[in-house]
């Protein structure tokens, strides 16, 4: 069978194959992770690397809003016809006024485009290709720290990539900040998370998003808001607070948004790029280039998770019962935060992690050496990120004993 594949060749062992030369990648700092928790074949193993939330039983649910609009929509679903490259208005108004505000003036009089994209990431590198085929080669500002793939995403667009200091120990360093940020360049783009820094879990105050926002506006500097966890620190509207200031000094900013997490649609990948633009007749044109940019890419997005989407945040008894589970989310993890600073007290750690408790989201920073998390890894199967991030979401009641046992047996 194999000889009517591959024809005979009488040098074929001296042949060189052009894949031969291909060296394998570095496994993915998170998703590699998940890899080798699947492997490791200790039943006792715990993974808190990757950002999924998971329930007291340590499952990932699918949302009983999400399971209503699901079959609201195959009862009434009529084609599986392409959708076009930005996919539909509808999710795109839903998406604006998510962000801004049913009323702001950015929805009121047309001042973005959103188009739907493969996840955070997919929207992420979109954003990376307008701005480096549209503005140039200007420098990305990225926060350290900050998500593994950040880099990487705007790194594989062409782009430069810089830093600008965030954290210090246990908190932000915004003086720091401030002072990294006055070295970027007009043009340069600014990377933002919108809430729930990830890794860190600790955001700006609003009196701290306005100096930010004065700050970005004044140097003539592009904001780019990475917006995954809307929801996750204080409630949907509140966690926009940061982006609604910048819209107020800022005619330009694009924002990454992601419904992974607060729809608990993970393996769906509904995100969405949106471009802000000082006019409609700017913001369209700006818009064209970015279909442009699709097209070459991944054509036009799928139907199914933003459809969801859309039926629930147009819906108003589905989206007020959408906003109850995601606070259910979100007390939940609050719950494990506090829990698991007063579990390491309990088991002997004499180290202050009550930082811990002030943070938002799923993530902590929790200050743990490339060794300690090496040796929770192989001697207790533990897993967490090498740079020390612990998914939060990942923690129960019934793994937060082993795990604090197991922080106190490196320490």
């Amino acid at each position: 069978m194999m000889s009517s594949i591959i024809p005979s060749h009488p040098n074929l062992t001296w042949m060189c194959f052009m894949f031969e030369k291909v060296v394998a990648a570095p496994a993915d700092p998170i998703l590699g992770l998940t890899e080798e928790f699947k492997k490791d074949p200790r039943t006792d193993k715990i993974n808190l690397g990757v950002g999924i939330y998971k329930n007291e039983a340590g499952e990932t649910p699918v949302l009983a809003t999400v399971k209503k609009a699901e079959a609201a929509l195959l009862e009434s679903e009529k084609t599986k016809s392409y959708l076009t490259i930005e996919g539909t208005a509808e999710y795109g108004l839903a998406v604006q006024k998510l962000l801004f505000g049913a009323n702001s003036d950015i929805v009121t009089q047309k001042l973005a485009k959103t188009a739907q994209a493969p996840g955070g990431t997919g929207a992420l590198r979109v954003a990376g290709e307008f701005i480096k085929r549209q503005l140039g080669d200007v420098k990305v500002w990225i926060s350290n720290p900050t998500w593994a793939n950040h880099h990487g995403v705007f790194n594989a667009a062409g782009l430069e990539t810089t830093q600008y200091a965030y954290y210090d120990a246990k908190d932000k360093d915004f003086a720091a900040m401030l002072a990294d940020l006055e070295q970027a360049e007009k043009g340069d783009v600014v990377l933002l998370h919108g809430c729930c820094h990830n890794p860190t879990g600790i955001d700006p105050t609003e009196q701290e998003w306005e100096v930010l926002a004065k700050l970005v506006a004044d140097k003539g500097l592009l904001p780019l808001f990475d917006f995954a966890y809307q929801g996750f620190a204080s409630g949907v509207e509140e966690d926009a607070a940061g982006l609604r200031i910048f819209a107020k000094y800022n005619s330009e900013i694009l924002v990454a948004s992601s419904f992974s997490k607060n729809f608990g649609l993970y393996n769906e990948r509904v995100g969405a790029f949106t471009l802000v633009a000082p006019s409609t007749t700017v913001a369209e044109t700006a818009f064209s280039q970015v279909k442009a940019i699709i097209r070459s890419i991944y054509s036009n997005p799928p139907a199914h998770g933003a459809a969801v989407v859309t039926y629930i945040l147009n819906n108003p008894e589905l989206r007020a019962e959408w906003e109850a589970e995601v606070a259910e989310m979100r007390e939940r993890i609050q719950e494990m935060r506090v829990l698991f600073v007063n579990t390491l007290k309990e088991v002997g750690v004499d180290a202050d992690f009550s930082f811990i408790e002030r943070q938002n989201g799923m993530f902590s920073f929790s200050g743990l050496s490339k060794e300690q998390v090496a040796r929770l890894k192989s001697e207790l199967g533990i897993y967490i990120v090498g740079s020390g991030r612990i998914s939060v979401a990942g923690m129960t009641k019934s793994n937060m004993l082993p795990l604090c046992q197991g922080i106190a047996a490196v320490m």
